[in-house]
Order: C-alpha cells, then sequence, then structure tokens
C-alpha cells in the first residue's frame, strides 16, 4: 500500500548501491533526450533528489501487452530501476502480485490519498460500443474504469498505439466500437506515446521530465512529446542516401535488399511517420525494423492498420506507379507529403 509520504527517487536509487556519478550521467543522458540541453541538467538532479516519486496507476485495456513487454527490455535505465527507484508504479494489473478485490482497494486508496498527484498510464484502449461491454474487469467496463481513474489524476499518458490511434481494435470495420484514450479523457491533459510498441526508454525520459516541472513536455498537434516526435523516422535513416540516389528494394532479397538500399519501395512509411526508431532503437539500441530488413509500417501514425503502404506489396493493384514523385528523383521525401 502506498504511503503518505514517498522517499525522492535519488533517495531510492542511493538506498539500492546507485553511486553519485552513476546518477549524475543517467540525468545529463536523459536532459539529451528530451532535448532540454545542459542547462536542464541542474533542475532535473535536485527534482529527482528532493520530490516525492509520482504515484503512477497503470491500466490495461484492449491490447497485446506489447508496451509492456517493451519497457521491460529498456536498459538505460533498467526497468527495476523504473519500476522501483524512479517512480512509485502502484498498481499495474499485469506486473502486482495482488489480484481480484485486493488490487482495486489499492487502485482506489492511491486515488484517495494523492488527488491530483498520481500519473494514470495506460496501455490499449475502451470500446464503447453496448455500453462497452467487450472489455471488463471486476465486473466493471473498461470504459468505466478508465474515466473514473482518469478523475482525479495530475496527467494521463496514453502509452502505445492502441491507446493512442486505437491500432488493430480501431481497424475498420472496427465491431467494439474501440476508442484512443485522448477521445475518452477530457478534462485533463493526455500525452501519446505511439509505437506498436514504443520505445521504452521514451516512457522513463517523459517521467523524469514530468517529475522535475511537474507539467507534460511541449506536444505536438497529435498531442506526442516533440523531443520524441519531431523528426521522422526517414530523417535519421541510414538507408537515406540510398533514397536520394534512387536505389531501392524492389523484391524481396534482391540485390538491393543485399546491398541496404532504400525500402520505400516495398511500403516504408518511414518519410511520414514520426518517431526516434532510427536513433534511439528497441532492446536496448540494438536494432529497428528497418535496419534488420523490414519497412516502418508507421505504427506511430492515426490509421495506419487500415492505410499503410506496407499491405501495398499484398495487393499488386495498389503499388505505387513508377511515375510517382518520388521514385527516381533526387529530392526530399516530403515532396508529396506537405
Amino acid at each position: 500500500m502506498p504511503t503518505s509520504k514517498m522517499p525522492s527517487t535519488y533517495g531510492v536509487l542511493r538506498a539500492h548501491g546507485v553511486d553519485r556519478r552513476t546518477f549524475l550521467s543517467f540525468c545529463t543522458k536523459t536532459a539529451a533526450a528530451l532535448g532540454l540541453g545542459a542547462t536542464a541538467v541542474p533542475d532535473i538532479v535536485k527534482a529527482l533528489t528532493t520530490e516525492p516519486r509520482i504515484p503512477v496507476i497503470w491500466l490495461h485495456g484492449l491490447e497485446c501487452t506489447c508496451c509492456s513487454e517493451s519497457l521491460l527490455r529498456s536498459s538505460q535505465p533498467l526497468v527495476q530501476d523504473v519500476i522501483m527507484n524512479m517512480i512509485s508504479l502502484d498498481y499495474d494489473d499485469t506486473l502486482q502480485a495482488a489480484a481480484g478485490f485486493q488490487a482495486e482497494e489499492i487502485r482506489e486508496s492511491i486515488m484517495a490519498q494523492y488527488p491530483g498527484k498520481y500519473v494514470l498510464a495506460v496501455e490499449g484502449n475502451a470500446p464503447t460500443r453496448d455500453g462497452g461491454i467487450y472489455c471488463t474487469v471486476g465486473g466493471r467496463t473498461f470504459l468505466d474504469i478508465l474515466q473514473e481513474t482518469a478523475r482525479d489524476s495530475m496527467a494521463v499518458i496514453a502509452w502505445g498505439s492502441c491507446a493512442t490511434n486505437g491500432c488493430v481494435q480501431a481497424a475498420s470495420p472496427n465491431p467494439t466500437g474501440a476508442q484512443p484514450v485522448s477521445a475518452l479523457i477530457k478534462g485533463k491533459p493526455v500525452m501519446n506515446i505511439p509505437g506498436c510498441p514504443p520505445i521504452a526508454e521514451v516512457m522513463t525520459g517523459v517521467i523524469v521530465y514530468l517529475t522535475t516541472y511537474s507539467r507534460l513536455p511541449a506536444l505536438d498537434s497529435s498531442g506526442r512529446p516533440k523531443a520524441y516526435y519531431g523528426r521522422t523516422v526517414h530523417d535519421d535513416c541510414k538507408r537515406r542516401e540510398n533514397f536520394m540516389k534512387g536505389r531501392f528494394v524492389r523484391h524481396w532479397d534482391d540485390g538491393g535488399a543485399r546491398n541496404g538500399y532504400c525500402l520505400f519501395m516495398m511500403g516504408c512509411r518511414g518519410p511520414i511517420t514520426r518517431n526516434r526508431c532510427s536513433t534511439m532503437k528497441f532492446n536496448g539500441g540494438t536494432s529497428w525494423p528497418a535496419e534488420s530488413g523490414h519497412p516502418c509500417i508507421g505504427c506511430s501514425e492515426d490509421g495506419f492498420w487500415d492505410n499503410g503502404p506496407l499491405y501495398q506489396m499484398i495487393d499488386p493493384a495498389l503499388a505505387l506507379p513508377e511515375d510517382h514523385p518520388l521514385i527516381g528523383n533526387n529530392t526530399d521525401c516530403r515532396r508529396c507529403h506537405d
């Protein structure tokens, strides 16, 4: 159960054997990832040293748990440091030991003890058709639990594409009436962290920002933090040089594929997808789809499941024509999207 007075992040880290040098290194890297610069490091250090950890309630709706799986592979910092040290993850029905009525009592106690001070993280979306009965927890609809928990929260983080844009659950014909979190929560700041899954270190970064400044970072028109979604995947892709020179993969495992040519002709949505996949990568910075030879499917963008060019490869009738303005021209890929 939560206590009325929580220790600071650094206090818990120090108790677990983390030295000052390592702590300062983490603060510096986080400031850089958020695009805040060196001048913000003292603010982060002060906040994580003096401010109590933020209570977090993590709800799961219609989703596949890939967002949690991504978080479990966070390397900077390790996930155990995030869950045990950086935040006070008091409720997560996927990770916690408690179950049933005991688990719900924990959620309700946090809401009662910390009104306006806890963060609601939501993984998945909520069905709205037929009163939302297609996702229930303890006899209550997830829609009802979501709106109840959001009511007294400090802010809401929609974690993953299911929560931010509906993902496969909201794909046509959307039989359950699944809706993203931002469409269901009103009167509270909602920050979208899209991706299927999103990058683990992005979650830790936005939590540090919340702890430091008690507000959400600057968001774009889609409610995404600009620091992580301000550039397209294509902007920093190592295959971009081949795009500029008109060198494309045209068939799986052809010579172009073996030489690392651009995957645009194979349905890559990198030019119109905003994310940090090509720089931060996944699984501790090991790799990302285009690096391993698979085109970006644009999972950070609305409607990607129904409208992704990847599916043009399934139906040849939808393939891009040879006279498409991006093919064979040494021009920037935003030409037909601006």
